[in-house]
């Protein structure tokens, strides 16, 4: 089964999940066995306070929490696109202070920005340590059709919430 098709049927899957935390927890992991990668966090945007915040991170107790203008994710939401990072560390937007904080060591990732129905940032999905190889091209395209796939039931699943 193809990637594309692997990820229709696991559109059956999402639709059964009862709240957001449990929408989140089946999106990261479709997300990371479809590139096959150890961690994945779904940041949320809050305009109003001008930060990103995770209601979903793989491994750390608690929420990460950063401005907008932080990180790779900060630019993924400035830029509106994607970011391939194969060499976080050499990367000067990158955060060594969450891996220190968690004790897990980033050696690469791609962030994907998620967009709603108005073509706005909502949410920044970002996968780590994807095993034997670096991201690529192949991970971006998928990936991004992942992110438009799943954005309407993240988009109804965050109106819900307020």
């Amino acid at each position: 089964m193809n990637k594309f098709n692997k990820i229709a049927e696991f559109g059956k899957e999402l639709v059964k999940a009862k709240d957001i935390e449990e929408s989140l927890e089946v999106i990261a992991k479709e997300a990371k066995e479809i590139v096959n990668a150890d961690r994945c966090s779904i940041f949320i945007v809050d305009e109003n306070e001008n930060i990103l915040w995770t209601k979903l991170s793989d491994g750390i107790a608690g929420r990460i929490v950063i401005s907008l203008d932080s990180g790779i994710v900060g630019d993924t939401y400035a830029q509106k696109e994607a970011q391939v990072v194969n060499n976080p560390y050499e990367d000067a937007r990158f955060l060594p202070s969450i891996d220190k904080k968690s004790g897990y060591k980033t050696k690469n990732m791609i962030t994907i920005p998620i967009f709603n129905s108005k073509r706005e940032i909502m949410g920044i999905m970002q996968l780590l340590n994807k095993s034997r190889f670096d991201f690529d091209a192949d991970d971006l395209e998928v990936l991004t059709f992942f992110a438009n796939y799943i954005s309407g039931t993240l988009e109804l699943v965050l109106l819900s919430e307020k």
